[in-house]
């Protein structure tokens, strides 16, 4: 729903947020107080010890005070209760509420400190149980108290002065076009600005230059742009997102037309080509892998990673001529080597330097499939991450290529980087004159996969001949033009719902449209859909079926936002108001649409099987395209599917089943 407005300013909380923490309080105050009661009852006309008047009073009146805060409680869990998200009018009487309860914290505070130095008087010589209680009484009191300034400085909104600015007074809505204009230049740049200080507080430990100051304000940018036209709390984006699961569930669950997938059958010189590219993926996703260094090897062996590291490493240092950036123990290379299963003798370059844009890969040459590998590491760092969001677009200029057209800012730059290192530092010159009979092989994983997509636009006309295997790379990454010319050299292999492979900002803001749809239109309060979305997830079961204001609606009446829909919206939500005669400024940011690269392995599970400590999934692969990932498909595994352990596991079932089925 829209934002809360108290004490003249908005909040990233709901009026229909405070059922689940109110009754968790409600329950903790009625507790304390029946434990209090029984205290004072039992212990009545026994406060003669010296304190005991003081103790007389404090019980009195924190019992009077409990009282107070339950009586408070109950009646803003209940009016918290009340309406749906997208209807708020039940709720109006909540603000008064608030007040009450937030002006009970101060007689709660006084009577704390009251406590606090009555338990810390040596003079006291009353019963220790009593003194015992009083001091949990106290731990509660304060714990109770620390606990709520969190929460307010988690809610608070750093805009919201800003937000509701323009409901002041209907008189600015006819401001002049000038003054208009100027007041929204103030309010985005404000809101610019404090994300930028977000991402520098987040990023406080990295040295910064300019690169990071120029990305910070590009990122923050970005998040201002797809934030602002919307007004949702957190609480209101889990709803919705578990409303979109729910449903995402019931329509698998339906009978369906088929997937718009390259369909072949088993005999068809397509499928044996897909085997063998699944063969190959399978091979080089280990040098994907090993890029990420000792952090994937530590987590993928948890019990024996460390003990092989500290007893192999030290014996296989190489010499400084090989390796740039810090590795400390050695640990980086030893790792690549346990997980490639390479000799030292096979690396021709390895880089552990990182910096935005400036991402580590590693050079090695690869006998068993006659291949020099350049092996690119996904995002593992605050410079990564930061190289991920810097999601503006740029063209890409080669000579000689096919198509031009639009890529990824941050992902473009960090592959122009390690492009200048194997030509212009004569890398791919030293491994082709030791191999000059070997084809070049180019891998990544996630933002590694990325780049090296880039990076074998960048190399291909120079080595006609080489092949590219993007696992998992971003969705939001080349244009149709570009996407098309890769489809000759690039393989993406994609694992089940990963959300990276379907992130990009058109699809970002598909996302944001879906949320707001269902959570404007679901009749039912917004605690009931967390509830029923918590057991979901855990325990599982049917997709619950909330009644909406969708139903019973003709589809062409669909393709219209309902009221409730523009209510979440910025230019018409209650504690947010854009100027009108900025018609222009108020509409949706355009995003072109960027694609994966290549041709699109999709590997899905066909079968799964749980056993009492472990399960077994069987996999399938089959050709896809790009249409197949224009949505974000929200799931417990969006994340999962996108770890490299996972990649690799389903790539090796594949790889194992196909060696079983020609030995057969």
């Amino acid at each position: 729903m829209p934002g809360l407005v108290v004490f003249g300013r908005r909040w990233a909380i709901g009026s229909d947020d405070f059922v689940l923490p109110g009754a968790f309080e409600l329950f903790v105050r009625l507790v304390w107080w029946i434990g209090i009661l029984a205290l004072y009852t039992v212990h009545k006309g026994q406060f003669n010890c010296p304190g005991g008047g003081l103790l007389h009073s404090y019980l009195l009146v924190l019992l009077i005070l409990l009282a107070s805060i339950i009586c408070a409680l109950s009646a803003l869990v209940y009016i918290s209760m009340q309406g749906t998200i997208s209807n708020p009018g039940p709720r109006k009487s909540l603000p008064k509420l608030l007040y009450t309860r937030l002006l009970l914290y101060l007689p709660e505070f006084i009577w704390a400190v009251v406590g606090t130095v009555w338990v810390s008087d040596s003079s006291v010589q009353c019963e220790k149980t009593v003194i015992n209680v009083i001091i949990g009484t106290l731990i509660a009191s304060w714990v109770i108290i620390i606990f709520t300034i969190i929460g307010v400085v988690i809610v608070f909104d750093p805009l919201g002065g800003k937000k509701t600015f323009y409901l002041t007074d209907s008189v600015n809505r006819n401001l002049e076009s000038s003054q208009s204009g100027q007041l929204l230049y103030n309010v985005k740049n404000t809101a610019t600005r404090v994300w930028e200080k977000r991402i520098r507080l987040l990023c406080c430990c990295i040295v910064q230059d300019d690169d990071h100051r120029v990305a910070f304000t590009s990122i923050a940018e970005l998040f201002r742009t797809y934030f602002s036209d919307t007004d949702l709390v957190p609480s209101d984006i889990a709803a919705g997102l578990t409303l979109l699961h729910q449903e995402q569930d019931k329509m698998e669950s339906c009978p369906k037309e088929p997937e718009e997938v390259l369909c072949h059958s088993p005999s068809s010189p397509v499928t044996d080509d897909l085997d063998i590219e699944v063969e190959n993926a399978a091979h080089y996703m280990l040098f994907a892998a090993a890029a990420y260094g000792w952090p994937y090897y530590i987590y993928t062996n948890p019990f024996t990673a460390l003990c092989k590291l500290n007893s192999d490493c030290c014996g296989n240092r190489p010499t400084d001529s090989d390796i740039t950036g810090s590795d400390r123990h050695n640990f980086h290379f030893g790792s690549i080597l346990k997980i490639t299963g390479l000799q030292y003798r096979d690396f021709i370059h390895i880089s552990f330097h990182n910096k935005i844009y400036e991402i580590p890969f590693f050079v090695a040459l690869d006998h068993k499939k006659e291949a020099i590998v350049v092996a690119v590491r996904g995002t593992l760092s605050f410079e990564d991450i930061l190289t991920d969001l810097s999601a503006d677009c740029e063209d890409l200029t080669l000579e000689d290529v096919l198509e031009n057209g639009f890529v990824h800012k941050g992902i473009t730059q960090a592959a122009n980087y390690i492009y200048r290192k194997l030509i212009n530092d004569g890398i791919l010159n030293q491994a082709f004159t030791i191999a000059p009979e070997y084809k070049l092989v180019i891998v990544g994983h996630s933002l590694g996969g990325g780049t090296a997509s880039i990076l074998a636009i960048m190399l291909r006309n120079s080595f006609p001949t080489l092949r590219c295997y993007a696992f998992s790379p971003p969705g939001g990454l080349l244009s149709k033009s570009l996407a098309d010319y890769t489809k000759h050299f690039i393989v993406s292999v994609i694992v089940g719902k990963d959300l990276v492979a379907r992130l990009s900002m058109p699809n970002m803001e598909d996302l944001k449209r879906r949320i707001v749809r269902i959570v404007a239109n679901c009749n039912r309060p917004k605690y009931q859909i967390l509830l029923r979305g918590c057991w979901y997830e855990v325990f599982g079961g049917d997709p619950d079926n909330f009644p909406t204001e969708l139903d019973g609606r003709s589809q062409d009446a669909l393709t219209q936002p309902l009221l409730a829909e523009e209510s979440l919206m910025v230019h018409r939500s209650p504690s947010y108001n854009a100027l009108e005669d900025e018609s222009h400024m108020n509409s949706p940011p355009h995003y072109p649409h960027l694609y994966l690269p290549g041709k699109i392995i999709h590997i899905v599970e066909e079968s799964s099987s749980r056993r009492l400590c472990s399960s077994d999934i069987k996999y399938m692969a089959r050709w896809s395209n790009e249409t197949v990932f224009s949505s974000i498909l929200i799931s417990p595994k969006m994340i999962t599917d996108h770890m490299p352990d996972v990649v690799l596991k389903a790539l090796n079932s594949l790889s194992q089943e196909h060696g079983s089925c020609i030995s057969c």
